[in-house]
């Protein structure tokens, strides 16, 4: 309790200390980054070794802009998967060139073999190893899409945060 206090007088983060105490020298498991330091405490507080996590600025995004859809769609480097429902594609529209998987469906969709998947959505199946880009109308429902087809493998997917709304937006500017 007296520890924790004297943390907060610190000025360290709780969620970037490692709770338990690593001796000099010793391996931390499964490769994690992290560091080792001392923190200087305020008086009557013991100096204690912390483990403090190290967060890397080089981790891809997971995030398409607009332009970024758009020139993808162009060059055709990327499956642009639509996961809302199809009466929101008919009611609203869709992006031109995407294939409609409801979010439901999704999980199940990407474990397809191929000609069932074309044949079902019309569209070719993405590989794992394939640009994948959801969509959705606002980017919630994309988001979920992206999760599970990362859990699937399909280490390049990513999505369209803006979602139809950006998209329709961005194309009545020009």
């Amino acid at each position: 309790m007296a520890l924790r206090r004297c943390w907060r007088f610190a000025g360290v983060v709780p969620r970037l200390v490692w709770k338990s105490t690593v001796l000099p020298g010793a391996s931390v498991p499964r490769g994690r980054s992290f560091v080792s330091s001392t923190v200087n405490t305020p008086p009557g507080c013991k100096t204690t070794e912390l483990l403090v996590r190290r967060f890397s600025s080089g981790t891809p995004t997971t995030d398409v802009s607009y332009e970024e859809l758009k020139q993808r769609l162009a060059g055709r480097k990327s499956v642009v998967i639509d996961v809302r429902e199809p009466w929101e594609l008919r009611e609203y529209g869709f992006i031109p060139g995407s294939i409609n998987v409801p979010l439901g469906q999704v999980n199940t969709a990407l474990q397809l073999v191929p000609e069932e998947f074309k044949e079902k959505y019309g569209g070719e199946m993405p590989q794992q190893t394939d640009s994948v880009v959801f969509t959705c109308l606002a980017g919630v429902r994309s988001k979920k899409a992206l999760d599970a087809a990362t859990s699937l493998g399909y280490n390049a997917a990513q999505h369209y945060p803006g979602g139809w709304q950006d998209w329709v937006k961005n194309e009545q500017h020009k």
